[in-house]
């Protein structure tokens, strides 16, 4: 049996993929599919696809193409998540500011640097005319909980992050949302490394049709809503409102999203440059 490893956030996203590894969908194509939990996001997995760790990562779009940029030798061969992530903009409950405007200047929590929550700290700036140079500043913090710890202790001022995954943080009392920022491209995409895709063709090919399969039918699986509620600790309502939002795709990302992904990135000065196509993708 052929040992694959994969990797994503632990969030509501990647239900589909932990339901269909429950029900043995891969063991009986004769694949061992092995999923990772990252907690700490885009960039340790960009890490873990360059180390081997992992040879498949569902991942942020931005993070991935900005990696593959700087040598991580690894391919996007599918959208995952098609609609765009909607970035939650968080400070300490007792924080004194109560608007993005305020946060001009201040110290944005990350989870490291090439991660999503640094990739939009830009955006978010660049959408409010802040001085790139001057107004924006770092605390990594590797992770929600460290994004918890930081901003309570006053290490950082801000955190952008998946709002509906920290709506329970909201709910608690621990942060307050005093904004959203949205990407303004479909959120996460399937890359697998190089490697992988030269060896493993087909097993890679049978692991696509496994999860599109599931991906297609996943609103229509019955009481996902309240599986999701129950699974990841949310209200069922900010679930319902979600799921209404969220749509998945099974195709590969189109040459227009990828340079425009590519153009912003390199506006803000996150990408040196920006590459060909088919030096960030590849169609199976």
């Amino acid at each position: 049996m052929k040992k694959v490893n994969i990797g994503g956030v632990p969030e509501h996203f990647n239900l589909a993929w932990y339901l269909t590894l429950k029900d043995g969908e891969y063991k009986d194509k004769n694949i061992n599919l092995r999923w990772h939990d990252y907690p700490g996001g885009t960039g340790a997995m960009c890490k873990g696809l360059r180390n081997g760790e992992i040879d498949i990562a569902v991942i942020l779009t931005e993070g991935v193409i900005k990696d593959i940029i700087a040598g991580n030798p690894s391919k996007i061969v599918q959208t995952f998540v098609q609609t765009p992530l909607v970035w939650g903009v968080h400070v300490a409950h007792d924080s004194p500011y109560k608007a993005i405007a305020d946060l001009k200047g201040t110290k944005a929590a990350i989870s490291r640097y090439g991660s999503g929550s640094h990739l939009m700290a830009y955006i978010n700036a660049e959408n409010n005319d802040w001085n790139l140079d001057d107004d924006l500043d770092f605390e990594v913090i590797k992770d929600l909980n460290g994004a918890v710890k930081g901003l309570t202790a006053g290490d950082a001022d801000y955190f952008l992050w998946e709002k509906f995954t920290t709506k329970p943080l909201v709910d608690e009392g621990t942060f307050r949302r005093i904004g959203d920022c949205p990407s303004p491209w479909p959120c996460f995409v399937i890359a697998v490394s190089e490697a992988f895709i030269e060896s493993n063709k087909d097993d890679l090919k049978t692991i696509l049709e496994i999860i599109n399969k599931t991906t297609k039918e996943f609103k229509d699986i019955p009481r996902i809503d309240k599986t999701i509620a129950n699974r990841y600790e949310q209200q069922l309502d900010d679930v319902k409102e979600w799921l209404s939002i969220t749509e998945w795709s099974q195709e590969l990302i189109d040459k227009k999203t990828v340079m425009n992904v590519q153009n912003q990135l390199f506006a803000l000065n996150i990408i040196p440059k920006i590459v060909d196509y088919h030096k960030l993708t590849y169609k199976l």
